[in-house]
């Protein structure tokens, strides 16, 4: 890690000739992933990225340069490259940094860089054989292990020096079932911001049950019926249809571009008043969260939807300077390749007064959505379209039979609106979201909803 006189002189450096605000990033990572197919290793892959990036924001502007050989004298050279970049506007004023940068506070209680890999293999084994447990039908299995750590160090022109340590791992199965002609994919996954003891809450044995389970109840599943139905929607991974739908339509890469439908809609009704919205980076050993962002704030618990009322965006440094709201520790990136830009955390719908029963029964004829799939939107109109990993008919407001090949379709500002009961089994799901600023770990996540007049598509 640098010393803040050098960081400081290359912000200083990076000002020299204009601009209102400056930031440097400095990344050192590792990263494994072991794959087993059918029992037998596929891949074992690590890896180690350093590097920096430095950044000038000047207005609604900025310049982002980076090297992958972080050394003094590089970092000279970028941040002199970058004074010539920008070489125009006032200079901004240079806060001193602190003599050391404020510290995250969370470390792993079982740090798996120190397992052998053979220990690492094991737990994929030990998920293959709880498939392929499941019965004769399970044709197929694949375990996956990801693990990384990231740390950080950012300082900025504002006077901001904090280092952050960012330790993830996910252990992912799937599972095919087969009979005859037809075969059917299931899978489950635990990822959490935490070392081993991830397993002492979710054991490689449930991960994999839980995929061949899937797979199995979609291969006697008939085909879900199609049409504007009343549905709910379970927890968890649920949340991914407000997270692509809605949530990126509230960033300010978005908002501040006028490229999202809720555009100056602050504190106005955008949902029903059953939907409180939450985007939460502090949670503790959650997937998404950390103890700062990418821009040195410390993360936030930020309340997007209050009541159905627009309370909040998600607004990072750049994002402040065009929209004129304050920054609130949402500006992210997947490495130091990429500029920051506002982006989710852990976001989710809080929990409701009712019971995941009380919603499936006041239903006469719909569809239980039990776990959702991955699917497209345009952030630009919400539309959308999500396929249902596993479903179940609902009639007489009890659970019938299993269905499959349904997918949802709508606009989130309007399923916003349609939302008419959320229950109170919250639970959050663990991804990967993409956008300008690379792929980040990101969770989603809603107790279980109904949304009444859904579009159900399928098999026609």
């Amino acid at each position: 890690m640098l010393d803040a006189g050098f960081l400081e002189s290359l912000l200083a450096r990076s000002l020299s000739r204009g601009g209102d605000y400056a930031d440097v990033f400095i990344e050192n990572s590792d990263d494994s992933v072991l794959v087993l197919d059918d029992g037998k290793v596929k891949s074992i892959s690590t890896g180690r990225v350093a590097g920096a990036g430095l950044r000038v924001l000047s207005g609604r502007n900025f310049v982002y340069l980076y090297a992958s050989d972080p050394t003094e004298e590089r970092l000279r050279e970028l941040a002199e490259s970058m004074a010539q970049a920008v070489a125009e506007g006032l200079k901004g004023a240079l806060g001193g940094l602190p003599a050391s940068p404020s510290e995250g506070a969370f470390r792993p209680a079982k740090d798996p860089r120190g397992v052998p890999m053979g220990a690492k293999l094991e737990r994929l084994r030990r998920a293959d054989a709880a498939a392929r447990a499941a019965g004769p039908a399970i044709a197929q299995v694949t375990a996956t292990w990801w693990e990384k750590l990231q740390e950080v160090w950012i300082a900025t022109s504002e006077g901001a020096f904090v280092h952050d340590r960012r330790d993830r791992l996910r252990l992912t199965a799937t599972a095919v079932a087969a009979r005859g002609e037809t075969r059917e994919t299931g899978q489950a996954d635990a990822g959490k911001s935490l070392g081993l003891e991830l397993f002492d809450r979710f054991s490689p044995e449930s991960i994999g049950a839980e995929a061949a389970r899937i797979a199995l109840v979609a291969l006697d599943a008939d085909y879900a019926p199609t049409g504007k139905l009343p549905v709910v929607i379970d927890s968890g991974f649920g949340g991914v249809i407000f997270h692509e739908a809605c949530g990126h339509a509230l960033e300010a890469s978005s908002v501040a571009d006028d490229a999202s439908v809720f555009c100056g809609k602050l504190g106005e009704r955008i949902a029903s008043e059953a939907v409180t919205a939450v985007d939460d980076g502090t949670i503790p050993g959650e997937w998404g969260s950390g103890a700062f962002d990418d821009e040195a704030r410390p993360t936030r618990r930020n309340v997007l939807i209050e009541g159905g009322t627009l309370k909040s965006y998600l607004v990072d440094r750049l994002g402040e300077s065009k929209m004129g709201i304050p920054a609130n520790g949402t500006g992210r990136r997947e490495s130091y390749r990429f500029a920051p830009t506002s982006r989710m955390s852990n976001t989710f719908i809080a929990p409701g007064p009712h019971r995941r029963e009380d919603l499936i029964a006041s239903v006469d004829r719909g569809i239980y959505c039990a776990k959702m799939g991955g699917g497209s939107v345009d952030p630009a109109t919400t539309d959308f379209n999500f396929a249902v990993r596993e479903a179940y008919l609902i009639e007489g407001g009890k659970l019938g039979a299993p269905v499959k090949g349904a997918s949802l379709i709508g606009k989130g500002s309007e399923i916003l609106m349609g939302i008419e009961a959320v229950a109170d089994n919250l639970d959050l799901g663990a991804g990967m979201c993409g956008s300008s600023s690379g792929s980040i770990p990101a969770n989603v996540g809603q107790p279980a909803i109904l949304v009444r007049g859904l579009v159900v598509g399928g098999r026609a």
